[in-house]
């Protein structure tokens, strides 16, 4: 299973950016989107930018990674509304 990781590009070039994501610090392939300037927010998936988001989008898509990761790891219950925000509303 693939899935996305938010990617904020800290420096940009033709082809890739240096940016950072939960992971750390990685060189994205930009052929998909074209080049971003440093400080726009990237939908990555294996190394690769498939899409410009939003801060907003990416706060959220790693709230839902981290809630993810709480329910592989801890038998606890855990707060859906914090990990997946809007989702009850769905």
């Amino acid at each position: 299973m693939c899935v996305g990781i938010p990617a904020l590009v800290l420096e940009a070039g033709e082809f890739t950016a240096r940016c950072r994501t939960r992971n750390g610090e990685e060189q994205i392939n930009m052929m998909l989107t074209g080049p971003q300037p440093a400080g726009t927010w990237l939908l990555t998936f294996l190394g690769s930018a498939r899409e410009v988001i939003d801060e907003e989008d990416a706060r959220n898509i790693d709230k839902a990674l981290d809630g993810l990761s709480a329910i592989m790891t801890d038998d606890a219950e855990i707060d859906v509304d914090h990990y997946f925000p809007g989702l009850a509303e769905s």
